[in-house]
């Protein structure tokens, strides 16, 4: 048989054989049709099918922002991303290393998924901008649901990867830096000062609006947190109702946990001849009288005690600024919260604040005196010898419990510091 006449016999039949699976399909598509116009019960819509060319989205955020001679420069980079293009760089490596989602993988069919820069580009804008996922499908080419999943995944790998060195208690180090600042604004012992936000949350389930339902008669999840001056988060203990107050959640929080287990480094000054063994933070007049607090002199008198409410009503902003700097940074955490579980609320919010300490020490440089702020991630946190007779640690951990509440100490602190800063104004 003729080889030509062969190849052009079985084109034929594959033609053929298309026509009949296109005929049979158009026919089956009649036929449901029908029978949908006469059935009692509701149809099902189908599912339509989006060809979305995932491969021409990462060209043009490539062509973008990652190329040799990108199309934006790099201030408009910083605006769009919140940082800089070498730490996004960075934590995309990390984060692809860590999470297999974000690897790039071909489907059944061969084509090219998502890469890697378009799922960590997806998330970084629903924290930046603090919109839904259908918002970045028309430029990334990402479906909602796939960008939600990006969002997920990317702040567990965050926090998986980089809680232990973004967001971990003082060292011994941190902590003599953090004195020697506080020393220079007039503080001697401070380590930054406490307070709380609420996190607006709309889509609260109705059977706990009651629960989560504050002063502001709205439901709202609370964060507390510890900052220092360069607007560092040291601590961060979120997930408490907002019908609770600062007290409750400092009954619930951890920031006193490892000073009442005796492993916080020690921090030793004086002021005014007396001797203190102990950090302090600046708080509001919620907080209760105890040595770890200096609140500010409600309605003072006198010319002492008004300089010392307006010092440390100055200094007790900081964060205030750090509250506000994260919410700028990362628009959904200002926002109200859209996610119906509290788990993935507390991940989001977690992220946010690792991201924001990433990107304080990527620039703090730009701002603030780098010997005054270099905090070094490798130092371990030095521990107390602890006893190895239970009883023993008993009784020093109920001892530096009420260490920590004395209310004798935190107003003879107080005396001092405002004695303190009036010496420091009258020699000025």
């Amino acid at each position: 048989m003729d080889p030509d006449f062969e190849i052009f016999d079985s084109s034929s039949s594959e033609e053929e054989e298309e026509e009949i699976i296109l005929a049979l399909a158009i026919e089956e598509e009649r036929l449901g049709n029908e029978r949908g116009s006469t059935s009692h019960r509701r149809s099902i819509p189908r599912r339509a099918f989006i060809r979305r060319n995932s491969l021409e989205g990462h060209q043009r955020l490539f062509q973008d922002y990652f190329s040799e001679s990108p199309t934006y420069p790099p201030n408009l980079f910083r605006r769009r991303f919140r940082m800089q293009r070498h730490l996004f760089l960075r934590i995309q490596a990390e984060v692809e290393a860590y999470e297999p989602y974000f690897v790039q993988r071909r489907d059944a069919a061969k084509r090219l998924g998502h890469s890697s820069l378009q799922k960590i580009t997806a998330a970084m804008r629903i924290l930046a901008y603090g919109v839904s996922g259908d918002f970045v499908d028309e430029y990334l080419r990402i479906a909602e649901n796939t960008a939600t999943k990006c969002l997920k995944k990317f702040v567990k790998a965050i926090i998986g990867i980089f809680s232990h060195e973004y967001l971990r208690s003082p060292n011994e180090n941190d902590i003599a830096r953090l004195c020697a600042v506080g020393d220079s604004r007039g503080f001697p012992g401070m380590l930054g000062s406490i307070d709380c936000m609420h996190w607006k949350w709309k889509n609260c389930p109705s059977a706990w609006k009651g629960m989560y339902c504050g002063h502001i008669h709205e439901p709202t999840i609370i964060l507390e947190a510890v900052a220092s001056y360069d607007l560092w988060i040291w601590h961060a203990f979120f997930g408490l109702p907002g019908s609770h107050n600062d007290i409750n959640v400092l009954e619930h929080s951890s920031v006193f946990r490892e000073l009442a287990e005796g492993h916080a480094p020690k921090v030793n000054y004086s002021i005014n001849g007396n001797d203190y063994s102990m950090g302090y933070y600046l708080a509001d007049g919620i907080y209760p009288s105890w040595s770890t607090f200096v609140k500010t002199i409600h309605a003072p008198h006198g010319r002492k005690n008004k300089h010392f409410a307006a010092t440390q009503e100055s200094a007790r902003k900081d964060v205030e600024r750090a509250f506000g700097v994260l919410q700028a940074r990362f628009a959904i955490v200002r926002g109200p919260a859209r996610f119906y579980d509290r788990q993935t609320l507390k991940e989001i919010m977690m992220a946010c604040i690792i991201l924001h300490n990433m990107i304080v020490e990527d620039e703090r440089h730009t701002y603030l005196r780098v010997e005054d702020f270099f905090y070094e991630q490798s130092d371990e946190i030095t521990e107390e010898p602890m006893s190895h007779e239970h009883t023993n640690e008993f009784v020093n951990f109920i001892q530096r419990h009420h260490h920590i509440r004395d209310r004798g100490i935190h107003f003879q602190l107080q005396s001092d510091l405002i004695e303190h800063l009036w010496e420091i104004y009258s020699k000025s």
